[in-house]
């Protein structure tokens, strides 16, 4: 299933980035649909995939590496370029440069780029991903400049791992998983942590991931 969704999402990016959004035809929303629709089913399966595999345990391979945040932000736009192009959506990215954090990268590209993902959802036409350090912790922070988070997502937020709600369709996979990434990471008795909030620069919702 992973490896067929691959494919299919790699076909839709081809098929779209031979397209500028400026000289779409009929066809073009359609596919910049199938290709939102696309990630979201990749990410969830590949989230199932590592829980089945027990992220968040003891036994799952944990590699924290010092990273430049820069490579690491240049990754995620670089995975979600075409969609947010397809979309007409602006990413706004806010780091420094010389900022280098010790991290398991390949789980937390994945949150990011989920996060993001599902911002398309929510956004009129920007999303926003920053990153600063405060009080020896590291804030990502995946902002939109929708809406905001309806009050079943941010209750969704404030209780993690509490099962699915079929009143609002939702199962809370994404967030549990970003919340067992987040736990791994520890340093010094402290942990990391996830939380949704409205408001910050965008006006929209605020995904918000932090690391010690």
């Amino acid at each position: 299933m992973k490896n067929s969704l691959s494919v299919l999402g790699g076909t839709l990016e081809s098929l779209l980035g031979k397209h500028a959004p400026a000289s779409q035809d009929a066809s073009y929303p359609q596919m910049a649909h199938m290709l939102y629709q696309t990630r979201r089913l990749s990410d969830n399966l590949m989230q199932l995939l590592a829980l089945y595999k027990e992220v968040g345990k003891p036994t799952y391979p944990f590699e924290p590496v010092t990273v430049p945040l820069g490579e690491l932000v240049h990754q995620v736009a670089s995975q979600s370029r075409v969609l947010l192009d397809a979309k007409d959506i602006r990413l706004d990215l806010a780091f420094s440069e010389e900022l280098l954090w010790t991290l398991d990268e390949d789980l937390v590209i994945g949150v990011l780029c989920h996060a993001i993902n599902n911002a398309v959802r929510y956004t009129r036409d920007r999303i926003r991903l920053s990153i600063v350090e405060q009080d020896g912790m590291l804030e990502f922070r995946v902002e939109d400049n929708g809406m905001g988070f309806p009050p079943s997502m941010l209750e969704a937020g404030a209780v993690v791992g509490q099962g699915v709600n079929f009143l609002t369709n939702s199962s809370g996979l994404g967030l549990f998983f970003a919340s067992e990434v987040a736990k791994m990471h520890k340093r010094r008795q402290r942990g990391g942590s996830i939380r949704l909030e409205n408001g910050g620069p965008l006006g929209g919702g605020c995904f918000v991931l932090t690391l010690p």
